[in-house]
């Protein structure tokens, strides 16, 4: 299916450089056959044409698979934890990998890594999460 030539005048869909997003626009000048400048529909303002942005769906879709695998290894290393074991996290804590902490809003964690001298990354059934320590 063909499109109608642009023409002066014609709605346009295109990114507003004021308004941040994807609004309704109004050809004011054309330079062979594409949109030079428009109007927004919204604020008025004249501008550029910029072509409408797309939701970039793959980056939800990698961050989903992400939790979906972390929730998966967790599952797997849980039954092996032992909570008895598990001391409370605090910053002023010096912590080593595979370290059992409970901490009071995420819960029982597993310590995966040492991130230089102030941070750990900690998997808890949530995710995994950078934390600070000693």
């Amino acid at each position: 299916m063909q499109d109608a030539p642009l023409t002066v005048g014609n709605p346009i869909e295109a990114r507003c450089t004021k308004c941040r997003k994807n609004t309704d626009h109004i050809i004011i000048t054309l330079e062979e056959e594409a949109p030079l400048k428009v109007e927004c529909g919204v604020c008025k303002r004249q501008h550029k044409y910029r072509p409408p942005t797309r939701a970039k769906k793959t980056a939800v879709r990698q961050a989903t698979l992400l939790k979906d695998a972390e929730r998966k290894e967790w599952s797997q290393l849980r039954p092996g934890m032992n909570t008895a074991k598990a001391t409370d996290y605090s910053m002023a804590a010096a912590y080593k990998v595979n370290a059992l902490i409970n901490h009071p809003v995420f819960g029982l964690g597993l310590v995966q890594r040492v991130i230089g001298s102030q941070k750990i990354e900690v998997l808890f059934e949530d995710g995994r999460k950078v934390m600070r320590c000693k």
